[in-house]
């Protein structure tokens, strides 16, 4: 897509699409979804989204990789800055701004299709948010049941916390930068364990100390697998258009019951497939989950691979497990919660800053 071209990430959120969601009656809906914008100034926006699921969730919930969404319908899309704004209470923005597809306010969402909202100009200072507003009908959506932003859905005329709202894949701006550079992993990098709308996760601390030079994008998803960035489908065409990655997969392909060689096989072909695109990437090892038993022994396995055999592939490295590891309570117990709070983080983006300068040059 030539929209890549002009267009890179001007928010730390994690946003993707985790899961779909039915609806029986193919009511209109109206949702809100808020970015903390990362740049401030005036720029173009434009708004890219996909009908394809990310990654699986729950194979019971009949949600998975590259899993191609039902038509459905936009019926409008608006955008304003707004100053503040909580998980509970919806903000208003200072002024709406409609967006087009092509020139029209509605758009007809084909199954499996990438596309873009029309450039708009808009103006934030740093700090502010990105107020998102969709109406939406049809029987079938993508969205993140586990967004950490602020998401509501209109009910009775009030604004109500809610997640089953399609969501933006990539709040774009067409600021200059001198890398694109991606997070690509799961929930622990979408900033999960982190409080909501706080941007305290380690990627945004590491990306707020590289620098607004570069563009950052959170790929990081809820459940996210090596095994499906692996599949080179919808996930990882996304994380193909950065210049730079910096990769942390395996809790959900240990505790998923993956085997090592599948690890082994899966963490190889995506890293390779990077390379091959003339990608940057900085691998992570698998962080600590409170693994016992059997989960234990492959994770330690998976990780004794990336440290001695696929870290060599990489252009930068950094083993997590010792920073996040609790040795109180034995290998594999996590010292700052399975999910990283703000401690760990912190700790986590401190040892890691440095290396990223370097990686970056």
């Amino acid at each position: 897509m030539k929209w890549f071209d002009a267009f890179a990430s001007n928010t730390l959120g994690g946003t993707g699409n985790q899961l779909f969601f039915r609806d029986g009656d193919a009511a209109v809906r109206s949702g809100r979804i808020y970015y903390r914008i990362f740049r401030g100034g005036k720029y173009r926006y434009s708004l890219l989204f996909s009908n394809i699921i990310d990654s699986t969730y729950k194979v019971e919930y009949g949600s998975c990789c590259n899993f191609v969404c039902d038509e459905w319908e936009i019926l409008k899309v608006a955008v304003g800055r707004c100053r503040s704004v909580t998980c509970e209470t919806a903000g208003e923005a200072e002024k709406m701004t409609i967006l087009t597809f092509d020139g029209s306010r509605r758009k007809r969402v084909k199954p499996g299709e990438f596309f873009t909202s029309d450039p708009v100009e808009l103006e934030f200072e740093r700090g502010d948010f990105l107020c998102y507003e969709i109406e939406y009908r049809g029987a079938m959506f993508p969205y993140h049941l586990e967004s950490i932003l602020p998401t509501f859905v209109c009910e009775n005329g009030r604004w109500v916390p809610d997640k089953r709202v399609p969501a933006p894949g990539m709040i774009g701006c067409d600021r200059k930068v001198d890398l694109r550079i991606g997070y690509f992993g799961d929930s622990i990098t979408q900033g999960i364990g982190t409080p909501p709308n706080a941007y305290t996760h380690w990627c945004a601390l590491v990306s707020r100390a590289l620098g607004d030079r570069h563009s950052y994008w959170n790929l990081g998803l809820g459940y996210g697998r090596g095994q499906d960035a692996a599949t080179g489908g919808a996930w990882f065409f996304k994380a193909s258009q950065c210049d730079a990655l910096v990769v942390t997969f395996g809790a959900n392909d240990v505790g998923r019951g993956r085997t090592v060689e599948e690890m082994k096989r899966d963490f190889s072909t995506l890293i390779d497939r990077l390379k091959a695109r003339g990608k940057k990437v900085f691998l992570q090892t698998v962080p600590p989950f409170d693994w016992k038993d059997d989960y234990l022994v492959r994770c330690e396995a998976i990780n004794r691979f990336l440290v001695e055999e696929l870290a060599a592939k990489a252009d930068g490295f950094l083993d997590i497990v010792p920073l996040l590891t609790d040795e109180a309570r034995g290998p594999g117990m996590s010292k700052y919660g399975k999910h990283p709070d703000e401690t760990g983080c912190r700790v986590w983006a401190e040892k890691l800053i440095p290396l990223m300068k370097e990686f970056i040059g």
